[in-house]
Formats: C-alpha cells, sequence, structure tokens
C-alpha cells in the first residue's frame, strides 16, 4: 500500500505580521507614569498662558450664594445639609475664601459637594483664581440643643424658688 502523499506546508518568505512595537497593557504601570507626567506638564503650560477673569466679588456675593447653595442641598440631600448647615465662610483677601467648619466629619462632607458650591461660585462672580482654606472651629460653630431641662436650669439661676416649686409639684422636665 502506498501513502498518501502530505501536501507541502507553504512557508512565508516574509514575515506575515509586521514588527508593530509590543503594546502596552492598560494596567501598564510604566505607561501610566509616562502619561502622567505628560498631562501634568501640558496643564501646567496651558494655565500659566491662559489668563483666566479674576473679578472683584463681595462679602455679600460670598453669603448669598452660600445661601442659595445650602437650600439647594437641602432640596437634594438632607444629611449632607444638616452637616454643612453650620459652616461660616467669609472673604479674607481678594482672591481667598476662609471656610469654618465644625468637626472633621462636617468637612468630609463638605468635600463631597465642595466643588459644585466653588464651580457655582467661579462662575456667577466671574473669579478663577479662588484660594479656600479652611480652619476648625469646634468653639463658636456647635449649636447647643435647648431641652426643657436645660431652659430650666438658666431660670433657675435667675429666679431659685422655681427649684422649690419643681420639688413641691414634682414636675419632669427630662
Amino acid at each position: 500500500m502506498a501513502e498518501p502523499e502530505k501536501p507541502a506546508i507553504q512557508k512565508a518568505v516574509q514575515p506575515v505580521i509586521k514588527d508593530k512595537p509590543a503594546p502596552y497593557s492598560k494596567f501598564s504601570i510604566q505607561r501610566k507614569l509616562q502619561n502622567t507626567e505628560e498631562e501634568v506638564q501640558d496643564f501646567v503650560r496651558s494655565t500659566e498662558e491662559e489668563e483666566l477673569p479674576n473679578n472683584h466679588f463681595t462679602e455679600t456675593d460670598l453669603q448669598t450664594e452660600w445661601k442659595w447653595f445650602l437650600e439647594e442641598i437641602q432640596k437634594k440631600d438632607i444629611v449632607i445639609y444638616n452637616a454643612i448647615s453650620g459652616f461660616k465662610l467669609q472673604k479674607e483677601d481678594e482672591d481667598q475664601i476662609l471656610i469654618h467648619y465644625p468637626s472633621d466629619t462636617a468637612k468630609s462632607e463638605f468635600d463631597k459637594v465642595s466643588n459644585d458650591f466653588l464651580n457655582h461660585f467661579r462662575h456667577k462672580v466671574n473669579h478663577y483664581r479662588l484660594k479656600v482654606e479652611y480652619r476648625m472651629d469646634a468653639v463658636n460653630l456647635k449649636k447647643e440643643i435647648v431641652t426643657k431641662r436645660s431652659l430650666f436650669e438658666k431660670y433657675v439661676q435667675i429666679n431659685p424658688v422655681l427649684r422649690d416649686l419643681e420639688e413641691l409639684f414634682k414636675l419632669d422636665l427630662n
């Protein structure tokens, strides 16, 4: 018996696929670092060359926009509103805003929406060189919760006879 002929394998004279540089993986750290450095340099050059408007704004403008922003946040997210409603904003310099906040947790909630407020304010007053400084001011910004007991204690300091009346009538002010 004769064996069937095997077809001859044709070999290419030149490579079928041209040499391409090895593609970077989308998870390549080296490529990411190169791109990041280039992007930062381009960004720095573009912001230095670009002349941003910096119109004058007043303390009243700042307070008006802050109140408007708080009203908008109250409609959207009551938790963030309760956290940031105690913040006090004031204009320090022509380009600087000082934000007093009561606690770190309140500041972390503000960080979620700070870009929204600052972008809105920059557009509203046409001032794009704002610098924001944060200062913790827990003593002055804490809201005192007035209970019946605390109100009663204040009145007792004024008129000590109220303490006797409380014991006589066995008032429950808790």
